[in-house]
Parts: structure tokens; sequence; C-alpha cells
């Protein structure tokens, strides 16, 4: 990582003195009412949105393509004229995700490019001299898809709430950002396992070196993510190289508490590598590859499914799992907010027939996906807990305890274990009615509740449905709190402790929100079996 050290000494002196001397001209606000900012590379125009200065498509680390390739990130070239930063940049290659359904109405730019490092900034106002807490959200997709352009991570809403910088990024995803060649590429490639965490700790380099001149405090920086994000969060907990670049950390239904191991990263390398007629020896050929074969072969042996690829336990830049056995020492002075959605697997790939299961159906489908012992016992036990739920509501219930909720405990577990800096759980309970409320309260109905953008997800949430604002307005306001404090708590808001394995307090969001101590006791007992704590690969 030694390219992003920042730049000093007379370079930057001369880049600032030329600055200074355009922004007393063609700089100037009264002349120019789009708002202009200097980074350390050269100035950028933005535009006003509701009160918000915003910022788009500028540039962090350089493009990486063709030498670039599979390689650390590098540091973009200055430029001397005002660079326009009105659109979203191009965001990194991947292959085509659903565009319809429960995420129909999240908007992206379409087009993809190897030059896709670049963040988009939301502030309250730059050069009034504030230093206002910096909330960087990591876009989830599993590592694979989407970017930090989607319309429902806009920070204009949060910026206004709270009088903080949003910033959002794109940074290389699938094999462009994960592909383990270190095995049979030589030492130039000993990174590619996690090319894309490396990408995003360039851009906390850069907010780190950029962000006052945006009215951002460098020194109160929060990183926060869902799903693939959420991971994305937590592996950045247990590198050395993001040690000290932020301050505070959100994983919201992902959590990387295992990486992928080297043998089973050089396996999906193997596959990709027989996709392309390729042998071992000849990975060079690699960078010289048309994105679109890449992709095709991508498209082959994944069939166009999100997993395989993600950050590598390499040795070098991730030197462990991110959560196990315990929680990263080099993160351990960072206070933590984790959690999840209450029934996450309605739209994670459910199973045909998963909304319409009968009793016979739902031990059925349970004994398909290896759930352990007495299936028929298990059932009647959670029956007897919750005598209301339909099979339907108890397989998404299982399903979303074995992963989500697993995880999440087991993060909050070991994070407090450290005893060094608080951890924070909550869940969200809060059905969405769309679709007849079959969705219940699927993956992802956080987000737009944390970014208070309820009307930017119609497709997910309705139109004009109080209650969702209500959610909104609790989340947004504690990860807002947890962004200038550490803390979630905040006036207005119902008190929050910090988790402990005694009580287990967890901040259940709906309508009305409370901390509830342990609010999943009896299931937790009785799914002890079945979900046993994460252990590595």
């Amino acid at each position: 990582m030694s390219g992003f050290e920042p730049i000093r000494g007379n370079r930057i002196a001369l880049l600032v003195a030329t600055l200074g001397c355009l922004a007393g001209t063609q700089l100037s606000f009264a002349e120019e009412p789009a708002p202009v900012a200097l980074t350390r590379f050269g100035p950028v125009r933005g535009t006003v949105e509701q009160g918000i200065d915003v910022f788009k498509g500028v540039p962090y680390a350089a493009p990486t393509g063709g030498a670039n390739r599979f390689r650390p990130p590098k540091l973009p070239k200055p430029w001397t004229s005002v660079r326009d930063a009105t659109q979203f940049g191009d965001r990194c290659p991947q292959l085509s995700a659903p565009s319809s359904g429960a995420w129909s109405s999240w908007v992206e730019p379409t087009h993809a490019s190897e030059n896709c490092l670049t963040l988009n900034i939301w502030t309250p106002g730059i050069g009034d001299g504030k230093k206002r807490p910096v909330m960087v959200w990591l876009h989830g997709g599993g590592y694979s898809v989407s970017s930090g352009a989607s319309s429902v991570f806009d920070g204009t809403r949060l910026g206004q709430r709270g009088d903080v910088v949003v910033v959002t990024l794109n940074h290389r995803l699938n094999l462009f950002g994960y592909l383990y060649l270190a095995g049979i590429g030589g030492p130039e490639y000993a990174d590619s396992g996690n090319a894309g965490q490396l990408d995003i700790i360039a851009a906390l380099h850069w907010i780190r070196d950029n962000i006052a001149g945006f009215g951002g405090d460098p020194a109160s920086v929060m990183i926060f993510g869902e799903s693939g994000g959420g991971g994305k969060v937590g592996t950045l907990m247990a590198m050395p190289a993001a040690q000290g670049l932020f301050h505070r950390a959100a994983m919201q239904s992902g959590f990387a508490v295992t990486a992928i191991s080297p043998e089973v990263a050089q396996g999906m390398t193997n596959s990709l590598l027989a996709a392309l007629h390729l042998r071992r020896d000849e990975v060079s050929r690699l960078q010289a590859m048309s994105v679109d074969k890449l992709l095709a072969a991508l498209q082959q042996v994944t069939h166009g499914m999100p997993f395989g690829l993600g950050p590598v336990v390499d040795g070098r830049s991730l030197p462990r799992h991110p959560f196990t056995p315990d929680a990263p020492d080099v993160s351990a002075e960072v206070p933590l907010l984790v959690g999840y959605n209450r029934d996450e697997t309605t739209v994670l790939f459910p199973p045909a027939g998963a909304f319409d299961l009968d009793w016979s159906g739902l031990e059925r489908q349970l004994v398909s996906q290896n759930l352990p012992g007495d299936v028929a016992s298990f059932v009647r036990g959670l029956r007897e807990i919750r005598p209301w739920a339909t099979p339907s509501d108890l397989y998404f219930t299982i399903t979303t305890e074995r992963g989500m909720g697993r995880n999440a405990r087991a993060v909050a577990e070991r994070k407090a274990a450290l005893g060094r800096a608080p951890v924070y759980l909550y869940k969200l309970d809060w059905t969405t009615p769309v679709e007849g409320g079959r969705l219940r309260a699927p993956h992802s109905l956080d987000v737009p509740m944390v970014f208070d953008n309820v009307a930017r997800s119609e497709s997910l949430i309705g139109t004009g449905i109080q209650d969702a604002q209500k959610v909104a307005d609790a989340m947004s306001a504690a990860w807002l709190a947890f962004a200038r404090t550490g803390s979630p708590n905040a006036p207005g808001l119902p008190s929050w402790p910090p988790f402990n394995p005694e009580q287990r307090p967890t901040m259940v969001f709906n309508t009305v929100s409370r901390a509830v101590n342990d609010p999943l006791y009896r299931e937790r007992q009785l799914l002890a079996p079945v979900t046993p704590p994460p252990a590595s690969p």
C-alpha cells in the first residue's frame, strides 16, 4: 500500500498554491453558484441538491485495466483545471444483477469500465469551518455486483437530518477484485485475492487526506455496509492496512465471520482458468484479455450467482479470518453496531414453494437442507413457541437464524469478549406490506431505513407508508448518533445498552422500537443444535 501514502512536500505546496490562485478567480462562489472543493489531486465542481453539496464520480485511484489489473490500486493523476463532478462514475465490471422485484426501484448507472475507482460525496457545506462526522457506505452485492451509485444510497436526507458527510464508492468486484492468483502467479499478484478490499482502503486514505475540504472530520469516520457491504466492513476490521482509517463500524446483514481460505480460493481460480482454456503458467495472459471474455468465463463458472469470490486469508493484507475464532485485535478499540432483519431469506434465493408450505412440506424442505437431528421434533418445539406461525413463517425463521442471526450474534459475542469497545446488537422486525406482506422483514429492508430513503424504495416498501417512516426515523437517528459519538443512543430514542453475554440486549426496530434482553431466548435454545457457532472453513 505504499502507493497510497499522502502526497507531501513541495508537490502539494505547489498544488495548493496553484489552486488558491484559481479559487480567487474562476472558483469564486460569487461568480460560480456550483460548489467547488479542492482535493490534493485537483479541484472538483459539484451540484447543490436540496441544500446539500453533492460531488459525484471523484477519482480516488487510477484506472485498473491492463498492467494494473489484479494489482493494488495506484494514485490518480493530478489535474489542474476544475473537474466536473456532477455525474456518477462508471461502475466496476460485473455480471447483470436482477432488475425486477423487490429492488426494482433502486436505480443505478449501468455503464461499466475498469476506470471505476471513484467516490461520491454529500455534504451540508464546504468551507464553513465545520468538522462533521463522515459516514462511508460500502455497497452490497456479494462482492460481485452493484455500485455506490444506487438511488437508495443517496446521502441527501442523512446530510440534512444529521449534519454529516456521506460518502459512497465503487471498488473492484468479482474476479477483478478477488481472484486469487498469489499461489500461481508470482509476487506481482500477491495481493490479487484482496484487490477489492485494497481499493476500499485506498478510498479511506483519500478520505483521510481530503475530506476536510468537504466539511468532514477525518478523525471521525464511520464505515457501514449491508450484505456484502457488511462483509467488507468486517474484513476491513481485520486488515492492518486499514487500522486508524475509520473510528466506528456497522455491519448490516453481512458479517465476514470467516473469509475464503487460500485452498478454496485456488479452486475457484482453477475453474476460471479452465473456462478460459489457460494453463496455470499462463496467468499473465489474463492482463490482456477483454472484460467481456473474463465475464463470460465468470458466468460459465458461477452461473451468474454472486458466490465463490471474496476476500481471501492470504497471509498478507488479510492475515486472519475476520471474526473467527475471535474478534480481531487490530480494530479492538472501534465501536461496532451489528444486526440483521427478521426474515432475511424471503428474498435470498427461496426454493420453489417456500411461501406455500404445509407442515409436511416444511419438514421435507428442512431435511433437504441437511438440518440435523429429529426434524419433526424440532418443528413441534418451534410450533409450541410460536403457535400463530405458519409453516412458511417457521421456514424463514429457521433459515434466517441459521445464517444471519447466528453470525450476527457470533460477531456481537466475540467483539464484546474483547472488552475494549462497545458493540450494539439489533434486529429489524417491521413487515413490509408489498406483495401482500409475504416478504415479511426481508434482506435489505434496513437499507432505505438507515438512509431515510423510504420514498426511493417503492418496490420494497410501497408508497405513502407512514409506519415505514417511523422505522426510518428511528434507524437513521440511531446510525447518525453512532457516527457522531460511537453510541446509537440519542434524544428521542429508546435506550439501547451495549451487548453483553448475560442479558444480551438487542434493539428491536419496529413502528415502536425498544431494547429487549435476549428476544429470541427460547428459539435460540431450540435452534442451538442446528446453529452451532461459525468456525473456520
